[in-house]
């Protein structure tokens, strides 16, 4: 799949690390903002500079990197985050800061993934029963695992 894409920071466009990579990292453009200083439980917008245009049936998720979420507490979010198709403007990602250290997030480091997933648009047909499973309406928990 090809995907048109704006690069506005001076970084590299994504790439993906191993042949059997789901997601690509992206860096955050700050050349103009400089460093950010996430305070302890603060979130930012972080930019990065890339515009995408994805074809209709996919998405773009935006994902935590593991690395940056065990080593310094820090995620995305509104994980995953949805880019739609549709969508024209720069992608930001909402960083969350959960430790109780500071964290400097520098032009260029990587600061999440992107996976781009297909979707479907489904019918909602209004029904007044649905039908009948071993699990009924068993929430949290129920199955026992």
């Amino acid at each position: 799949m090809k995907i048109r894409m704006i690069n506005t920071s001076k970084h590299p466009l994504p790439k993906y690390s191993t042949p059997y990579s789901a997601g690509v990292d992206l860096c955050a453009n700050l050349a103009e903002t400089g460093p950010i200083t996430l305070l302890p439980f603060e979130r930012q917008l972080i930019p990065t500079g890339l515009f995408i245009e994805l074809p209709a049936g996919y998405e773009a998720q935006i994902r935590p990197r593991s690395g940056l979420a065990i080593k310094h507490g820090i995620t995305v979010l509104n994980s995953p985050g949805t880019i739609d198709a549709d969508y024209r403007g720069e992608i930001r990602v909402i960083l969350i800061n959960l430790s109780h250290e500071l964290f400097v997030i520098n032009d260029g480091e990587r600061i999440c993934q992107m996976v781009i997933a297909e979707h479907q648009q489904a019918e909602w047909i209004e029904v007044d029963i649905l039908s009948e499973t071993e699990r009924g309406d068993g929430g949290f928990g129920h199955t026992g695992r």
